[in-house]
Protein backbone atom coordinates (compact mmCIF):
# COMPACT_ATOMS: atom_id res chain seq x y z
CA UNK A 1 0.00 0.00 0.00
CA UNK A 2 2.83 2.46 0.92
CA UNK A 3 4.35 1.93 -2.81
CA UNK A 4 0.91 2.35 -4.10
CA UNK A 5 0.27 5.61 -1.90
CA UNK A 6 3.73 7.26 -3.11
CA UNK A 7 2.80 6.24 -6.98
CA UNK A 8 -0.88 8.20 -6.72
CA UNK A 9 0.42 10.75 -3.84
CA UNK A 10 -1.90 9.67 -1.45
CA UNK A 11 -1.09 11.29 1.78
CA UNK A 12 -2.33 10.46 5.35
CA UNK A 13 -1.84 11.94 9.07
CA UNK A 14 -1.37 8.40 9.65
CA UNK A 15 0.52 5.00 8.90
CA UNK A 16 -2.33 3.28 9.77
CA UNK A 17 -4.61 4.74 7.15
CA UNK A 18 -3.09 3.06 4.83
CA UNK A 19 -4.98 2.89 1.65
CA UNK A 20 -5.03 2.70 -2.63
CA UNK A 21 -7.45 3.73 -5.21
CA UNK A 22 -10.24 1.38 -5.59
CA UNK A 23 -9.28 1.01 -9.44
CA UNK A 24 -5.37 0.36 -8.65
CA UNK A 25 -3.98 -2.84 -8.92
CA UNK A 26 -3.49 -3.04 -5.03
CA UNK A 27 -6.89 -1.82 -4.79
CA UNK A 28 -8.09 -4.32 -6.75
CA UNK A 29 -6.01 -7.41 -5.15
CA UNK A 30 -7.52 -5.59 -1.41
CA UNK A 31 -10.93 -5.79 -2.81
CA UNK A 32 -10.62 -9.71 -3.75
CA UNK A 33 -8.77 -10.22 -0.33
CA UNK A 34 -11.55 -8.93 1.85
CA UNK A 35 -14.16 -10.64 -0.69
CA UNK A 36 -12.36 -13.89 0.07
CA UNK A 37 -12.03 -13.17 3.95
CA UNK A 38 -15.92 -12.35 4.07
CA UNK A 39 -16.59 -15.40 2.07
CA UNK A 40 -14.53 -17.26 5.14
CA UNK A 41 -16.49 -15.84 7.94
CA UNK A 42 -20.13 -16.54 6.19
CA UNK A 43 -19.16 -20.11 6.42
CA UNK A 44 -17.57 -20.17 9.33
CA UNK A 45 -20.74 -18.34 10.52
CA UNK A 46 -22.94 -21.29 8.89
CA UNK A 47 -20.38 -24.00 10.34
CA UNK A 48 -20.97 -23.08 13.92
CA UNK A 49 -24.92 -22.35 13.13
CA UNK A 50 -24.76 -26.59 11.96
CA UNK A 51 -22.88 -27.69 14.60
CA UNK A 52 -24.91 -25.43 17.39
CA UNK A 53 -28.18 -27.15 16.29
CA UNK A 54 -26.48 -30.24 16.03
CA UNK A 55 -25.26 -30.32 19.74
CA UNK A 56 -29.09 -29.32 20.95
CA UNK A 57 -30.34 -31.99 19.23
CA UNK A 58 -27.76 -34.68 20.60
CA UNK A 59 -28.60 -32.84 24.08
CA UNK A 60 -32.37 -33.13 23.85
CA UNK A 61 -32.57 -36.22 21.61
CA UNK A 62 -34.33 -35.34 18.54
CA UNK A 63 -33.28 -33.93 14.95
CA UNK A 64 -32.24 -30.33 14.52
CA UNK A 65 -35.24 -29.49 12.18
CA UNK A 66 -37.71 -30.86 15.29
CA UNK A 67 -36.16 -27.92 17.48
CA UNK A 68 -37.34 -25.35 15.14
CA UNK A 69 -33.96 -22.98 15.94
CA UNK A 70 -32.73 -20.77 13.36
CA UNK A 71 -30.49 -17.47 13.11
CA UNK A 72 -32.38 -14.62 14.43
CA UNK A 73 -29.44 -11.93 13.44
CA UNK A 74 -26.62 -11.81 10.96
CA UNK A 75 -24.47 -8.93 10.36
CA UNK A 76 -21.01 -8.46 8.25
CA UNK A 77 -18.39 -6.13 9.87
CA UNK A 78 -14.70 -5.54 8.80
CA UNK A 79 -15.47 -5.37 5.47
CA UNK A 80 -15.92 -2.54 2.37
CA UNK A 81 -19.41 -2.04 0.64
CA UNK A 82 -20.32 -0.05 -2.11
CA UNK A 83 -23.01 2.22 -1.03
CA UNK A 84 -24.77 5.74 -1.61
CA UNK A 85 -23.69 8.39 0.56
CA UNK A 86 -24.33 12.41 0.69
CA UNK A 87 -21.03 14.28 0.99
CA UNK A 88 -21.03 18.09 0.61
CA UNK A 89 -24.55 18.66 -0.50
CA UNK A 90 -24.35 15.37 -3.01
CA UNK A 91 -25.17 11.94 -3.04
CA UNK A 92 -21.94 9.93 -4.15
CA UNK A 93 -21.40 6.50 -4.86
CA UNK A 94 -18.35 5.58 -2.07
CA UNK A 95 -16.43 2.62 -1.04
CA UNK A 96 -17.58 2.64 2.69
CA UNK A 97 -14.53 0.26 4.88
CA UNK A 98 -15.94 -0.38 7.90
CA UNK A 99 -12.69 -1.74 10.13
CA UNK A 100 -13.48 -2.74 13.33
CA UNK A 101 -17.15 -1.38 13.07
CA UNK A 102 -20.26 -2.93 11.37
CA UNK A 103 -23.49 -0.75 9.95
CA UNK A 104 -26.08 1.35 11.43
CA UNK A 105 -28.56 2.14 8.83
CA UNK A 106 -31.69 4.34 10.28
CA UNK A 107 -35.21 3.28 9.71
CA UNK A 108 -36.73 3.26 6.22
CA UNK A 109 -33.35 2.87 4.79
CA UNK A 110 -34.00 0.81 1.73
CA UNK A 111 -30.90 -1.40 2.60
CA UNK A 112 -32.17 -2.71 5.54
CA UNK A 113 -34.15 -6.25 6.00
CA UNK A 114 -38.49 -5.64 6.20
CA UNK A 115 -38.25 -6.47 9.73
CA UNK A 116 -36.08 -3.88 10.93
CA UNK A 117 -37.62 -0.48 9.02
CA UNK A 118 -39.65 0.67 11.78
CA UNK A 119 -37.16 0.64 14.14
CA UNK A 120 -33.53 0.52 12.01
CA UNK A 121 -30.61 -1.93 11.59
CA UNK A 122 -30.35 -3.14 14.98
CA UNK A 123 -26.52 -3.95 16.32
CA UNK A 124 -25.23 -5.44 19.02
CA UNK A 125 -22.62 -4.75 21.17
CA UNK A 126 -21.08 -7.64 23.27
CA UNK A 127 -19.68 -6.64 26.71
CA UNK A 128 -16.90 -8.80 28.48
CA UNK A 129 -17.64 -10.49 31.76
CA UNK A 130 -17.03 -7.47 33.30
CA UNK A 131 -18.81 -4.95 31.02
CA UNK A 132 -22.81 -4.52 29.99
CA UNK A 133 -23.39 -5.54 26.40
CA UNK A 134 -25.93 -3.35 24.36
CA UNK A 135 -28.48 -3.41 21.34
CA UNK A 136 -27.95 -0.05 19.57
CA UNK A 137 -30.08 0.47 16.39
CA UNK A 138 -28.98 3.21 13.30
CA UNK A 139 -30.16 6.73 13.53
CA UNK A 140 -30.30 9.68 10.84
CA UNK A 141 -27.61 11.64 12.74
CA UNK A 142 -25.49 8.38 12.57
CA UNK A 143 -26.49 8.45 8.83
CA UNK A 144 -25.45 11.63 8.36
CA UNK A 145 -22.13 11.79 10.71
CA UNK A 146 -20.43 8.39 10.33
CA UNK A 147 -22.14 7.15 6.93
CA UNK A 148 -24.34 4.45 8.89
CA UNK A 149 -21.33 3.12 10.81
CA UNK A 150 -21.10 2.24 14.57
CA UNK A 151 -18.73 -0.33 16.66
CA UNK A 152 -19.04 -3.95 16.54
CA UNK A 153 -17.68 -4.86 19.87
CA UNK A 154 -16.24 -4.61 23.44
CA UNK A 155 -13.02 -3.15 23.67
CA UNK A 156 -10.05 -6.60 23.56
CA UNK A 157 -7.54 -5.93 26.60
CA UNK A 158 -5.47 -8.52 24.95
CA UNK A 159 -4.59 -9.20 21.08
CA UNK A 160 -5.66 -12.40 19.91
CA UNK A 161 -2.01 -12.81 19.10
CA UNK A 162 -1.19 -12.68 22.96
CA UNK A 163 -4.20 -15.39 23.95
CA UNK A 164 -1.71 -18.31 21.60
CA UNK A 165 0.59 -17.46 24.50
CA UNK A 166 -2.04 -18.53 27.37
CA UNK A 167 -2.86 -22.19 25.64
CA UNK A 168 -1.66 -24.93 23.25
CA UNK A 169 -3.99 -26.62 21.13
CA UNK A 170 -3.33 -29.45 22.35
CA UNK A 171 -4.04 -28.05 25.62
CA UNK A 172 -7.87 -27.04 24.86
CA UNK A 173 -10.47 -29.96 25.30
CA UNK A 174 -13.16 -30.70 23.12
CA UNK A 175 -16.31 -32.01 23.54
CA UNK A 176 -17.42 -34.72 21.75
Amino acid sequence: MEKAMKRDKIIVNDRQLACARIASPEGQDYLKGMAAAGNYAWVNRSSMTFLTRQAFAKVFNTTPDDLDLHVIYDVSHNIAKVEQHVVDGKERTLLVHRKGSTRAFPPHHPLIAVDYQLTGQPVLIGGTMGTCSYVLTGTEQGMTETFGTTCHGAVRKTDLLQFSHYFAFQQVNMLD
